[in-house]
This record gives C-alpha cells, sequence and structure tokens, in this order.
C-alpha cells in the first residue's frame, strides 16, 4: 500500500434537525447543509417548519462527482 498523501480534516455539526453546519479546508464560511424538496418529503421533514433551507448532502456529492 502507498502512502497517505492527504487527509480531509472536516468538522460537522449538528445545528437544529436537519440543519448541519460544516467546516472544510479553505472553506470559508462554512457550508450549510439540509434538506428540501423530495429530499425532506422522503424523510417526513415539514419544510415549513425549517427556519432555513440548503442543499443536501447529496447534492454536493452529485456536484463534487460532476466536477
Amino acid at each position: 500500500m502507498g502512502e497517505i498523501v492527504y487527509v480531509s480534516e472536516v468538522r460537522i455539526t449538528r445545528e437544529k434537525g436537519p440543519l448541519r453546519t460544516a467546516v472544510v479546508p479553505a472553506g470559508d464560511p462554512p457550508v450549510k447543509f439540509g434538506v428540501h424538496g423530495g429530499i425532506a418529503a422522503h424523510y417526513g421533514v415539514d419544510t415549513s417548519r425549517l427556519s432555513e433551507i440548503h442543499a443536501t448532502t447529496l447534492d454536493y456529492v452529485v456536484a463534487a462527482a460532476g466536477g
């Protein structure tokens, strides 16, 4: 096995309900994750009761794969 060349240090904090904040390398400000649309419906989250709507972690994974 080759040597490890990089370890990503990410800190994720759950704020309230599905809202999470991630501190990522070279990320300023921190990234907020949440739920919306079909994802919220799938998990039974009433988006009218959320204080903030944000992209899901799945949205970021798809964007990263496409990038």
